[in-house]
């Protein structure tokens, strides 16, 4: 299995930065033995439009065409699902069994179009709380990682 992350942002030298590629890290070596063959992670440069509604096109825009035919497509949304480890774990188990490519998508500051959440197959939120897109994106890849030791049996995930 693929993982993909899309993010519009970049997330800037420092803490935020060396945590995420800490968990990027991780998970390449945890996630072979899990049947996850590669994650990429993939920032789109936030769009500098006046208008809230041209600057969510555009990001949309750049996000949707990252998205390859046949993913399962997870976007991050504080009005989305809340799933827990163990079940993140279980659609991981089936995306890879169903040899699709799971791509996550983190919109900007202005959210996202709604066309490009109709595509979505899941809506996740971690809690009701709006986080900031940095703290967003780690603690995606912390879950991913979390899942991905999960499913190759490592002690990481206690439950």
């Amino acid at each position: 299995m693929r993982v993909v992350i899309a993010a519009v942002g970049r997330l800037k030298q420092g803490p935020e930065r060396e945590l995420a590629e800490r968990y990027r890290k991780r998970i390449a070596q945890t996630g072979r033995s899990a049947g996850l063959r590669d994650i990429e992670i993939i920032e789109v440069k936030e769009s500098r439009a006046q208008e809230a509604e041209k600057r969510v096109t555009e990001e949309s825009i750049a996000l949707a065409n990252l998205i390859p035919d046949g993913a399962v497509l997870t976007i991050l949304d504080e009005r989305g699902e809340n799933q827990g480890s163990a079940a993140l774990a279980g659609l991981f188990r089936r995306w890879q069994e169903d040899g699709r490519t799971a791509v996550f998508v983190i919109g900007g500051p202005d959210g996202m179009t709604p066309a490009l959440r109709a595509k979505a197959n899941l809506t996740l939120a971690f809690g009701n709380a709006t986080w900031p897109h940095q703290l967003v994106r780690i603690m995606l890849l912390e879950q991913v990682y979390r899942a991905v030791t999960i499913l190759s049996g490592h002690p990481y995930h206690r439950a």
